[in-house]
């Protein structure tokens, strides 16, 4: 018996099973069964029996004596060499590079404590892959130091890959609850993660225009934010060579102190924004005329109060809405709690309450919502009043909706709404704060004991959002990202508010892509790829055990992703 195929001109060939017998000088060919509609793999097994192999089960041949996950650990680890970042962080491959780039690649998939790193590692094909199963703790504490003695080289490197001459900066700085008290930089401060029996850790992130990542400082907790600008200054002209950038700073870090101090470097630019008080004195004075956006929500003005510099006033409708709304809670908040405190007072007849008491109570209302200004007050012993200041109210609400960004760059150099376009970009570098804050790379909460380690822990962070960075601008078309964000930033209007486009709208909708794959997350995308195990097997049909590696079959999802990253496991 043997298989044979039969070719159909206008069709798949016919698949038989014959039977073959001498008749004289002709043979005589018997169809036994037509296998066309046969599985191709069956009817390979049935050829190769019908030719006299043995056949035995692949249980019979081999086992599978482990499986991890290794998907996100190939996609990770491989954006990270194609981006280069082995080769930045040292040109020779050493035992620290090594226990390093592990510690990134962990950090992007499964961030935990330096501890359950080297426990967690080992349920994926990642310390294998990078050549790190035996390693302790202790070493990874040792890489820290090691990595945090080549920060400034990575950094330069990192500089001089994005930044050049004329370059915009945007620099903001965070803080970071402390698990402990033993750190130096460990200090009381202005915490903004709402611990507030815990002490901080401030540090300050610098990206490019795009928000990509290029350095880090660590400060103690309570080092105020203004403060670490001359550091910023320094490191752009000294440590990265650039006589000519932008820094870009919001109104609580580029102060006018600060300002004054960027002066005294004529090729260092700058762009922040007016405080509040200081737009209204404007509008007394006459240089802000609020007639300006009766047609219009951007405009640019000068004035003798700031010579040599720009100013562009922007009015966007929706903020001064929400700005009212918000102040009518604030005040009838208030109003509530003051009334509360009046009533308590009238009541206290036998044992009155005193002057001091009263103004204990009312500081504490006033203060929490920061309305104090907007009311007039009348304390005495066992007696208060209160009543709003109408014309107080009416003159913060004629700024509502009114922003002014200022900057020392020409007209030539850049535009009124490329100017404003800049100045919101600084919500890059917020959203990378929240990234190295949240569940992507959890930051925090900080154990380390010594500040090397903090510095260098925090440095290892910057590290892991810059692999993220890039993969997530990589597999924007699988995550439901703006992909056309980028395009749309510099074309639409900079004043109203940012809209998602079409396409981002129809992701959220339709939660699939064109070609039917699954919209997610990139948490879950890294989930989604780390259902690609790696298989150790064993052979046993050999006297000498013989162990080899084998990979899950790529799924649809997994394949796109790759491919998006520029990563061709299958090949």
């Amino acid at each position: 018996m043997y298989i044979e195929k039969i070719p159909n001109r206008n069709s798949r060939p016919a698949i038989l099973l014959r039977e073959g017998k001498r008749e004289g000088k002709r043979v005589v060919k018997k169809t036994l069964l037509n296998l066309t509609n046969w599985p191709a793999n069956v009817v390979e097994s049935l050829g190769r029996l019908l030719a006299g192999e043995t056949l035995v089960g692949v249980d019979d041949v081999f086992s599978i004596i482990e499986s991890r996950p290794h998907g996100h650990v190939q996609a990770v680890l491989g954006t990270m060499r194609k981006l280069g970042i082995d080769r930045m962080i040292a040109s020779e491959r050493s035992r620290e590079r090594d226990l390093v780039v592990a510690m990134i690649v962990a950090r992007v998939i499964d961030p935990c404590s330096k501890l359950a790193t080297t426990r967690r590692w080992h349920s994926t094909t990642l310390a294998r892959e990078v050549g790190v199963e035996d390693a302790d703790e202790e070493e990874l504490y040792d890489a820290l130091d090691w990595l945090l003695a080549r920060q400034k080289r990575i950094e330069r490197k990192l500089a001089r890959r994005h930044l050049g001459e004329g370059s915009m900066v945007m620099y903001d700085v965070t803080s970071s609850y402390y698990e402990g008290h033993t750190c130096p930089l460990a200090r009381r401060g202005h915490d903004r993660d709402g611990k507030k029996r815990l002490p901080i850790i401030v540090y300050g992130v610098m990206t490019d225009v795009e928000g990509r990542p290029i350095a880090v400082d660590v400060y103690p907790g309570n080092t105020g934010d203004p403060s670490t600008m001359a550091d910023q200054v320094e490191k752009l002209r000294k440590g990265f060579g650039l006589e000519r950038v932008v820094l870009v700073g919001d109104r609580g870090m580029l102060t006018e102190t600060q300002i004054r101090k960027l002066k005294k470097h004529p090729a260092l630019g700058w762009i922040s924004a007016l405080r509040a008080g200081s737009i209204r004195k404007l509008v007394e004075a006459g240089d802000l005329q609020l007639s300006l956006f009766d047609e219009q929500n951007l405009a640019e003005i000068t004035s003798p109060d700031y010579p040599g510099e720009r100013l562009v006033v922007c009015f966007n409708p929706l903020l001064a809405s929400e700005r009212r709304r918000k102040r009518q809670e604030l005040l009838a908040a208030t109003d509530k709690a003051l009334g509360k405190i009046a009533a308590q007072v009238a009541r206290r007849t036998k044992t009155p309450l005193l002057k001091d008491k009263i103004a204990l109570k009312v500081g504490r209302v006033i203060n929490r919502w920061k309305m104090a200004k907007h009311y007039e007050l009348n304390i005495e012993d066992a007696r208060f009043e209160f009543s709003r200041n109408e014309e107080s109210i009416r003159r913060e609400a004629a700024l509502d909706g009114i922003y002014v960004i200022r900057t020392s760059e020409a007209k030539k150099r850049l535009s009124a709404p490329d100017t404003v376009r800049h100045y919101k970009n600084l919500s890059r570098v917020e959203r990378a704060f929240r990234t190295l804050k949240g569940i992507d790379l959890r930051v925090r909460p900080i154990h380390l004991r010594t500040e090397d380690h903090v510095r260098a822990h925090i440095f290892l962070c910057l590290l892991a959002y810059y692999v993220e960075w890039h993969m997530r601008r990589a597999l924007a078309p699988l995550l439901f990202d703006d992909e056309e964000l980028d395009a749309r930033r510099w074309q639409r209007d900079p004043v109203a508010p940012a809209r998602p486009s079409a396409s981002a709208r129809r992701k959220k909708c339709r939660r699939k892509t064109p070609d039917g794959l699954t919209i997610h997350s990139f948490d879950t995308l890294l989930e989604a790829l780390a259902e690609r195990c790696q298989n150790c097997c064993k052979t046993k049909t050999v006297r000498t055990e013989y162990r080899f590696y084998q990979h899950t079959e790529l799924t649809p999802l997994q394949n796109r992703a790759f491919e998006l990253l520029g990563l061709f496991p299958g090949r």
